[in-house]
């Protein structure tokens, strides 16, 4: 699965423009950034992201793929959702039940998703807040949207749960893949009310959503929305990050010495990284071209046959933003590998090289760089491979390389694991001993 390009096959002319980064460093991070918690709401919050029952077969948590062990990700370029057993870099397909093909994107982490400024989620920003919605949030479910999500965070649980591949499991499989199969999504029972009711089925947490909804005390019935609320509310507190020795620098407590300090120095300087990773949390929150290599299945629908991922031009669908993803937030960075959108590098020293100068890294990516579990049946699609493909990603990245050395790498190197808070990687609440359903958890 190796493609090698010739140079030649590069020479397209990709705009230089200069690196303009933002040399301001952050003020500290303060509680005033983030949404307020209700910490009973949290802890309910914690059973219901870590209970298969909220899967279709009821075989998969929301952390299976985002799991603690794994920096809030799953440790593999390409996750196995639906047809996958283990956790990590050990999990492998089931035998029993195949799994139909990889997820298409990486994994993204977890961390300060509560702040307030992270109001777009997704690798390509498909949703996001937006005042003039009924809803408040704007999403490719507009026609399906229901009120009642708190927020972004909030309302991206909807989409794992009617993924086939992801947590909904393969069409007729089980109830809600039969519901999400014919279209259903709302109402009486569509797929969340169908998620909906097996949770207010478990007396645990009727009596926890009794505790702290009057609405819900009163008679009405549990929704989709309150359980997403719930683990909204779970994120938002478990992985708060600004426990940093970065942080305590910005706070005046302890100042960034050696390596770390000089990799500082380059990230909000000459190497220009703080031009996108900008601000208290290192991303802008916009799109950019980057050149990332693209593996795996692509990003389809089940009717379309190409096995590309266009990125924010499939939310879009202007040309400026054809293969632009979203800036990550680079707090813990050092822990989430693999890295890219699709998680082409394992290595994050291989993966800030092709970073720095993207066209010529195209140029040599195998999927070797991939943490990527053998799939285990006869389909498995590498857009690397296809002719064309890392062409229209060069052609689309729009900054001019950056010239660092091999000691200028470690130093932003030594800077980013300045960025890792161990109070965040550990978890607030952590893993629950047991959770509502009694089904096994992902440990």
């Amino acid at each position: 699965m190796k493609h090698a390009l010739q140079l030649m096959l590069f020479a397209i002319a990709i705009p230089s423009f200069p690196v303009l980064a933002d040399t301001a460093v952050p003020a500290p991070v303060t509680d005033a950034l983030y949404r307020a918690v209700d910490l009973n709401e949290a802890r309910l919050g914690q059973l219901l992201f870590w209970d298969p029952v909220l899967s279709g077969n009821r075989n998969i948590s929301c952390a299976t793929c985002h799991h603690p062990r794994f920096g809030t990700g799953d440790g593999v370029s390409l996750s196995l959702g639906e047809g996958g057993i283990g956790l990590g870099p050990e999990r492998r397909p089931d035998p029993a039940n195949l799994p139909e093909q990889r997820i298409p994107r990486n994994a993204p982490a977890l961390f300060n998703l509560g702040a307030q400024q992270f109001t777009t989620m997704f690798h390509d920003g498909r949703l996001g807040a937006d005042a003039t919605r009924p809803s408040g949030i704007r999403t490719p479910l507009d026609d399906e949207m229901t009120q009642g999500f708190a927020n972004v965070l909030s309302a991206q649980t909807m989409f794992p749960v009617l993924s086939p591949d992801e947590m909904a499991g393969h069409y007729s499989e089980n109830d809600v893949a039969k519901a999400v199969r014919q279209g259903r999504i709302t109402g009486a029972g569509g797929g969340w009310d169908i998620i909906a009711r097996r949770v207010a089925a478990l007396p645990a947490y009727q009596s926890r959503f009794n505790a702290i909804n009057p609405e819900i005390a009163a008679g009405r019935a549990i929704a989709f929305t309150d359980i997403s609320n719930a683990i909204a509310a779970f994120i938002g507190f478990e992985w708060r990050s600004d426990s940093s020795p970065f942080d305590a620098a910005l706070r005046g407590v302890a100042p960034l010495t050696g390596d770390a300090a000089k990799g500082q120095a380059l990230f909000f300087g000459e190497a220009g990284c703080s031009t996108c990773h900008s601000g208290p949390f290192q991303t802008d929150h916009g799109f950019h071209a980057m050149g990332q290599p693209q593996i795996g299945p692509g990003k389809a629908e089940r009717f379309e046959n190409h096995h590309r991922d266009v990125g924010r031009m499939r939310v879009t669908g202007q040309d400026r933003d054809a293969y632009a993803f979203r800036t990550p937030s680079l707090r813990n960075v050092v822990k989430t590998g693999p890295w890219g959108h699709a998680g082409a590098y394992s290595d994050l020293r291989a993966f800030l090289r092709q970073h720095i100068d993207p066209v010529a890294g195209l140029t040599a990516y195998t999927t070797a760089n991939a943490t990527l579990p053998e799939l285990g049946s006869a389909v498995d699609t590498w857009v690397q491979d296809t002719t064309g493909e890392p062409e229209a990603i060069a052609a689309a990245v729009t900054l001019a390389p950056v010239a660092l050395d091999d000691a200028d790498i470690d130093r932003i190197i030594a800077f980013l694991d300045a960025l890792t808070d161990p109070v965040a990687l550990a978890g607030r609440y952590g893993i629950p001993e047991t959770v509502p359903s009694g089904l096994p958890l992902d440990r």
